[in-house]
């Protein structure tokens, strides 16, 4: 989900290698289609050959250039994008779990930045699978599999210690739903992570910010190392918007992700450790039993 500010100038972009050629034509109108999850709409870019917003019930979820697909235009996927750069070795390619598919933003941008990553997608809408993969289909020569499954569900079926990545990216509507918060949840994370590996999320919140803090203070009941990117008014408790949260059981480069996410064309702020800490102020982890889905952002987010 990305609210007001989500989009970035063209100077923002991240670039992968370039992929082959992609099926699909940019056109002038936009591409509607219901899907499980509501009324999927594909909006040309008009500043852009051959890119789309994806929204579902006019909520923005992913945005996708066919012709370059390492450039990230919203500000908390171009946050992944950096985290995606700073995993592993440049081009060292990587197992990856991405838990929410959207418009398989994400996935393309691995696959461009680290050719022959493979990676599995677990989204399920499976009639917005079938509407994606009609209009902005994926370069054949990608590794990618797609499960249209819940995504707990799907991530029970991934191998332990496989993936180097698990990417939280889900949204029903315009809230993560309440059991892909829990600490139980992340153990499952674990299990499917590689020694060494980082589970990346979005989150979105907003004042009093009493979500992102209990998902900080779950992320630390289960990981060593945490770091957390966001605008400063998100920060503050002025705006609902998204976090990108990394976690890890291994030290963090936080000072290059800093140093990126500061240079964003919408900058953002990092902060880890007794900070972190500090800003979560004595919030409890969330368990099954307790967790909601995260809360519904006000309308004046998509204006």
């Amino acid at each position: 989900m990305a609210g007001k500010g989500g989009k970035g100038s063209g100077s923002g972009r991240q670039r992968g290698r370039a992929s082959g050629s992609v099926g699909g034509s940019a056109g002038s109108e936009t591409v509607v289609g219901q899907v499980d999850g509501g009324t999927a709409e594909l909006a040309p870019d008009r500043e852009r050959a051959r890119a789309w917003t994806l929204l579902i019930d006019g909520a923005p979820q992913s945005h996708v250039d066919l012709g370059d697909p390492g450039y990230l235009d919203f500000a908390y996927q171009r946050r992944i994008g950096h985290l995606i750069d700073l995993v592993a070795p440049a081009r060292q390619p990587l197992n990856v779990v991405h838990l929410g598919g959207g418009a398989f933003t994400l996935a393309r941008y691995t696959a461009a930045a680290r050719p022959r990553s493979t990676q599995q997608v677990v989204e399920i809408d499976a009639a917005l699978v079938a509407f994606v993969r009609e209009h902005l289909p994926l370069d054949p020569q990608a590794r990618v599999r797609v499960r249209a499954v819940d995504a707990r569900a799907g991530l029970a079926k991934v191998p332990d210690g496989w993936a180097d990545l698990v990417i939280a990216d889900v949204f029903s509507g315009a809230r993560t739903p309440a059991h892909l918060t829990s600490a139980e949840f992340l153990d499952d994370v674990r299990r499917a992570l590689a020694p060494g590996g980082w589970y990346v999320a979005n989150l979105a919140d907003g004042p009093p910010l009493a979500h992102l803090k209990g998902q900080i203070a779950t992320a630390a009941s289960r990981f060593e190392h945490l770091a957390l990117a966001a605008d400063p008014v998100v920060w503050r408790g002025k705006r609902f918007g998204n976090a990108v949260l990394v976690a890890a059981d291994r030290e963090l480069p936080v000072a290059e992700f800093t140093r990126r996410v500061a240079s964003d064309p919408h900058p953002g702020r990092v902060e880890q450790g007794r900070a972190l800490a500090d800003f979560a102020g004595g919030a409890s982890p969330v368990a099954d039993a307790s967790a909601v889905a995260s809360p519904e952002p006000p309308p004046s987010v998509f204006r």
